[in-house]
């Protein structure tokens, strides 16, 4: 692999960082067009278990528009120890743990959650996006 490559598989991986923090930092900020712009136009897999299985984005997102837009729901999402595998200059997939913590505002109510996501992306013009994320928990932690 010469300078040039080492470069772009480089460049590719810290985008791919940045798109899956950028997506993780949208659901904590209830920013739904942001979330909307980490997704591929079209046919996505969203697999998000017990929440749901969506082909489309826009499902998704009024399903989340439903549940976490609303001022009582705190969330922090925070993902770590990526293993991104670059398939080639416009595929890539990736394993992400993730730990999740929620608090109701109003009841006090909290809920931990960790799991892994296995994600595919695609660049699209210029831009790599989320083509494919399925969440799989194994653990959670709800508090009254």
């Amino acid at each position: 692999m010469n300078l040039e490559q080492r470069i772009a598989r480089l460049e590719a991986l810290e985008a791919i960082r940045q798109l899956k923090h950028r997506y993780l930092n949208a659901c904590d900020l209830k920013d739904v067009a942001a979330i909307r712009d980490c997704f591929a136009e079209g046919e996505v897999l969203i697999d998000y278990g017990p929440l749901g299985v969506f082909r489309e984005r826009e499902p998704f997102l009024a399903l989340y528009q439903e549940l976490a837009c609303v001022p009582r729901v705190i969330d922090l999402h925070h993902a770590a120890n990526p293993e991104i595998d670059l398939e080639d200059a416009e595929n890539a997939r990736a394993r992400w743990a993730l730990h999740y913590q929620n608090r109701d505002g109003e009841t006090g109510a909290t809920r931990q959650l960790g799991g892994f996501y296995q994600d595919r992306y695609r660049r699209v013009d210029g831009r790599w996006l989320i083509v494919e994320t399925v969440f799989r928990g194994h653990f959670e932690v709800s508090r009254s």
